[in-house]
């Protein structure tokens, strides 16, 4: 939907819900309604940890808590402005929200579930212990709330203040994980190696995620607190943990409508159950089950595949001309350079007794094409691996333009001009051919979390180019008409070619392929290599892994050749299939006839 058509909508159904609320002014149905907005709020942000990062999380009913108890003590105990302490509740969530991430995220899957619960209950039972501070069951009395003229809030008016809220942070996490940041979290789930190989901090994407849902969380916690103007420890429990879960899981995770469809279906069964108490934790159970088995894609999904079985509405784009091809190209870099541009000194690896590397050093030109061969087990991968920063060497030096990047992470690597496809595949198989490949753009982007999450004119402009140039990309590689497919539902060959693209993306001044060949027809393999020679007359860098030798010998520049971990020869395809060296440890004498 396009943007404007999407505030509109958003702001209809805001105003109905505001009609409903003036028209229906009974405190029962009030209450319904502004609880439906709270786990709005908590559903939203959880929305984007879970369903966009991939990261679950069951410690979400500590973080509402972290909300809560700031205003009942800013306004109890400090006597702050109801709207100062509203405002300071989502910075202390948030910073919660860092201090559970970092050291939560060095788990993964369940072990991260598990994790967050522990925090938790860390919350819970501090909260039910310190009654010197948080009061335990007993609670904090008196929380200052929101008032309008120096009258507090009538229920209309909460409900009224919490749609406008709800819009504002909806329209926020829209302008979000549309762009540039939505594309980051989502490829996480997918392949984190994959992600941070075409420049996504993972680390810190993760970092925001769980802020994103710390803030909205607490947020919530404060509006109930204010709103009751009574907070103790019988509302933050495990089951509000899950309950918040389940309006993400239910709804539809990852899906801009799953959270409001979640928290207005599941809030209206909260309270037809509120008469049998004991039922509620069996339901929630079974929606639980449900949700996840199913329908993985939640409520929100089955109306997602209605609207995708009517087509794209965006038109198909005709062919880009040689001048937008152009801006590929790496013409500064002139192949004459004498200057290597990566050099590899006396690399060294071994994984336990197995020495996949010794000492191995060379040298690659500008705008050469060069392979990589050797038989299996030879430790061709690992090199591509430690170039790329996915394994580090135990001992040597790596320099990119003179720059050492023997100890860089992936992502920055990757940043500095280094794209690369995988020996098997690692496409973010959900996401469409050309979000992979604006994924590739996205160390080439510079807009912050920020500009991204107000929309500025500067976060639109890098947008806007960088599906321009993704589309040059799809057009080099032959894929624009398929831009819009799932990457995964493409046929082997068509995967491998989207993989690539997705590397071009980056903007690569070195471009590594691992075995781009590897399951590819003849044809296929006769294609490719027309197309790695044209990338290399862009001034583009390649090391090509490869064993299919009659690829290799008519593309290339230059020729590396391990066996067992050791450089045994090197040379124009011309010199390494005259070498003794070579067809005793790999070509064989066929090659020579």
């Amino acid at each position: 939907m396009k943007p404007s058509r999407h505030l509109w909508g958003s702001l209809l159904v805001g105003a109905l819900a505001a009609l409903i609320a003036l028209l229906f002014n009974n405190d029962y149905y009030l209450r319904i309604i502004f609880m439906m907005c709270v786990y709005y709020l908590c559903a939203v942000g959880m929305n984007v940890l879970v369903g966009f990062a991939g990261q679950k999380s069951l410690g979400q009913a500590g973080l509402f808590a972290a909300g809560a108890y700031t205003v009942a003590l800013l306004t109890t105990r400090w006597d702050l402005n109801p709207y100062l302490a509203l405002a300071a509740a989502p910075i202390v969530a948030g910073a919660c929200g860092v201090l559970i991430a970092l050291p939560s995220l060095r788990v993964k899957g369940p072990y991260l579930a598990m994790v967050t619960l522990a925090f938790g209950t860390v919350i819970e039972k501090i909260i039910s212990e310190w009654t010197e501070v948080l009061g335990g069951t007993q609670g904090i009395y008196g929380i200052k709330p929101l008032t309008l003229s120096g009258a507090p809030f009538t229920n209309q008016q909460w409900v009224w203040f919490c749609i406008a809220l709800c819009l504002v942070v909806h329209l926020l996490l829209r302008n979000l994980v549309l762009g540039r940041y939505g594309r980051a979290l989502q490829s996480l789930q997918a392949d984190e190696i994959a992600s941070a190989s075409v420049g996504v901090r993972v680390y810190r994407a993760k970092v925001i995620a769980f802020v994103i849902a710390a803030v909205t969380c607490g947020l919530a916690g404060a509006l109930v607190a204010q709103q009751n103007q009574y907070i103790n420890s019988d509302f933050i429990t495990l089951n509000l943990s899950v309950f918040i879960l389940l309006l993400v899981l239910f709804g539809g995770a990852g899906s801009l409508i799953g959270p409001f469809v979640g928290a207005v279906l599941l809030t209206l069964i909260d309270a037809a159950l509120s008469q049998w108490p004991a039922a509620q934790h069996f339901v929630y159970g079974a929606l639980l089950l449900f949700a996840l088995y199913a329908m993985p894609n939640g409520v929100a999904g089955l109306a997602a595949r209605w609207l995708k079985s009517k087509g794209s509405t965006e038109a198909p784009r005709e062919a880009l001309g040689s001048d937008a091809i152009a801006e590929l190209s790496h013409a500064g870099h002139p192949a004459a350079n004498e200057v290597p541009l990566l050099e590899a000194a006396k690399i060294s690896k071994a994984f336990g007794g197995v020495r996949t590397a010794q000492e191995v050093s060379f040298k690659l030109r500008h705008g050469h094409i060069h392979a990589l061969i050797g038989p299996n087990g030879a430790g061709k991968s690992t090199m591509i691996n430690m170039i790329t920063g996915v394994l580090g060497p135990d001992s040597g030096r790596i320099t990119l333009d003179g720059v050492n990047i023997t100890s860089s992470e992936i992502h920055a690597i990757a940043s500095s001009g280094v794209g690369r496809t995988f020996q098997n595949l690692r496409l973010f198989a959900d996401l469409s051919v050309l979000e992979n490949v604006l994924l590739g753009r996205h160390s080439q982007m510079t807009n912050g979390l920020w500009t991204s999450l107000l929309a500025l004119p500067s976060a639109k402009r890098q947008e806007a180019a960088a599906r321009n140039y993704a589309y040059v990309v799809l057009d080099l590689m032959g894929l624009t008409a398929l831009a819009h497919e799932p990457a995964g539902s493409l046929a082997y060959g068509l995967q491998r070619r989207v993989e690539l693209a997705r590397a071009m993306a980056t903007h690569p001044k070195l471009l590594l392929l691992d075995e781009p060949a590897a399951g590819l027809n003849p044809q296929e393999t006769a294609e490719l290599g027309k197309l790695i020679s044209s990338l290399s007359k862009l001034g583009i860098t390649i090391l090509m892994v490869e064993h299919h030798m009659d690829l290799v010998m008519s593309i290339s520049d230059h020729v590396i050749v391990l066996d067992y971990g050791v450089l045994i020869a090197e040379g124009t395809p011309a010199q390494i299939q005259c070498s003794p060296r070579v067809i005793e440890a790999y070509l064989g004498a066929e090659v020579m006839t």
